[in-house]
């Protein structure tokens, strides 16, 4: 057995903390898939170089809209994706060969781990040649999440693909059958639709985007409802088809008896933690009910001595900016035990990059009040300002949700275009505490700049 004073599994975020300060350490480095990680392999990056084509596109085909005559003249798939993959495959490679060629005090291994017992790993290598057994004096368990593929799917063994393997296809379907209504479901409905796809969304629930603020899903669910074909409140009783790849290769049959028929099934149903797959019980660590692992505030396993976690295998947001600040709160812990510091998951914003674009922080209306707060709502919608005449919208919406008496900003949601850069400045806000009024009129807005609906949203509020 090797043994190493630090084991890292994982090389997304659980790679940026080895910086100088672990120099002096002997580093193993565990991988069981490719270098770098979801985010920039399968997950962000990618998904919004994709995301911004599709934008690109939808804007070319309402141009008419503004009296510009124009039209998309021909989607060159290929030339889409080796874009992204162009640009992200060679960082990959780049961060593998910097830990592997020039960390020499790191050593990487290629392969799934598992525990064996206290901070003791079985890494069963990637290219089959065997395993390696490996200890730390500390672990980091960074092992993210996997695509959840739901039963009825997996024993079809009717092909599928899932947002790990859909943006390296080779050519565009004719039809896609997507299923899922969450934020990955729906970035992907976008793209796809906005290339020339037809989409099939099948959802469980009554609207997409349940999770967000009822305002926002149900306005979301009104414009997709417009844009593809939604099959809501259903779910899949039956998965056939006979895997050539040629029309009709996929057929879903629902619980209602209607059938829905694609070329290619895309699979969006959410992701699951990959500590189900690490033998964690072996090494006493304690997870929650939904599978990820237990971690106090400094990012500490619970249960087991030495252990430390982050990101997606533990963290509530499956959200790559939360699991950076994790990393850099457990590279800060590592480092100055004698030091540490604690994670804050207050005032996480997230953003969903479909079409219209949609950005949260803090609290839905309906958290509000259920946690009790007397509180003052305003929805403003992008139609009102100067700037959302120019674009014509009539979609868009900005609503806060703020406490009476206090003026403090319990919540904003925005739905339409720059909605993930418009609502940083909200985000800054609620962190160091403005009131309404404060940020209302305590500043200049640029008129007739966008953010003046989120002005006018603020003046609207009754505190």
């Amino acid at each position: 057995m090797a043994h190493h004073d630090l084991v890292v599994i994982g090389t997304g975020s659980g790679n940026t903390f080895l910086d100088e300060r672990f120099a002096g350490l002997d580093v193993a480095l565990v991988e069981h898939g490719v270098f770098g990680g979801t985010c920039l392999n399968v997950g962000c990056i990618p998904t919004k170089m994709y995301v911004y084509a599709a934008d690109v596109a939808e804007i070319v085909r309402h141009a008419h809209t503004y009296g510009v005559d124009a039209s998309v003249d021909k989607i060159r798939w290929t030339d889409v994706r080796d874009r992204v993959f162009g640009r992200i495959d060679p960082i990959s490679a780049g961060g593998r060969e910097y830990r592997v060629d020039r960390s020499p005090n790191v050593t990487v291994y290629f392969g799934h781990a598992r525990f064996t017992g206290e901070r003791a790993l079985a890494v069963e290598r990637t290219d089959g040649s065997g395993t390696d057994t490996i200890s730390g004096d500390r672990v980091v368990v960074a092992a993210g999440s996997r695509p959840s593929v739901p039963p009825a799917v997996a024993a079809s063994g009717v092909p599928f693909e899932t947002s790990d393997t859909v943006m390296r296809i080779d050519s565009l379907p004719r039809r896609m059958a997507i299923l899922g209504g969450g934020y990955i479901a729906s970035e992907f409905a976008h793209v796809f639709s906005a290339l020339g796809v037809e989409v099939t969304m099948i959802v469980r629930g009554e609207r997409l985007l349940r999770h967000l603020d009822g305002t926002i899903a149900d306005r979301f669910t009104k414009v997709a409802t417009a844009r593809w074909d939604c099959r809501l409140g259903r779910q899949v009783a039956e998965v056939s088809g006979d895997g050539t790849g040629g029309p009709g290769e996929v057929r879903l049959t629902l619980d209602d008896g209607s059938e829905v028929v694609a070329d290619t099934l895309l699979v969006a149903t959410g992701r699951v933690p990959n500590g189900d797959r690490m033998d964690l019980d072996r090494a006493g660590i304690t997870v929650h009910a939904d599978g990820r692992v237990a971690v106090d505030e400094y990012q500490r396993s619970v249960s087991a001595d030495g252990v430390w976690a982050l990101g997606d295998v533990s963290s509530p947001h499956q959200l790559k900016h939360v699991a950076n600040h994790e990393a850099k709160i457990v590279g800060h812990n590592l480092a100055r035990p004698d030091d540490l510091r604690a994670t804050s998951h207050e005032h996480v914003p997230a953003a969903v990059f479909t079409d219209p674009q949609i950005a949260a922080v803090g609290l839905t209306e309906a958290q509000a009040r259920e946690a009790g707060f007397d509180i003052t709502v305003k929805v403003q919608d992008y139609g009102d300002v100067a700037y959302g005449w120019a674009m014509e919208d009539r979609t868009g919406l900005c609503k806060l949700i703020a406490e009476k008496g206090t003026g403090r900003l319990l919540g904003a949601h925005l739905l339409g275009p720059q909605a993930s850069t418009l609502v940083q400045q909200l985000v800054q806000a609620m962190v160091f505490g403005q009131t309404v009024g404060e940020i209302a009129t305590g500043q200049y807005w640029i008129h007739p700049a966008l953010p003046e609906v989120i002005e006018n949203a603020l003046l609207g509020l009754e505190v």
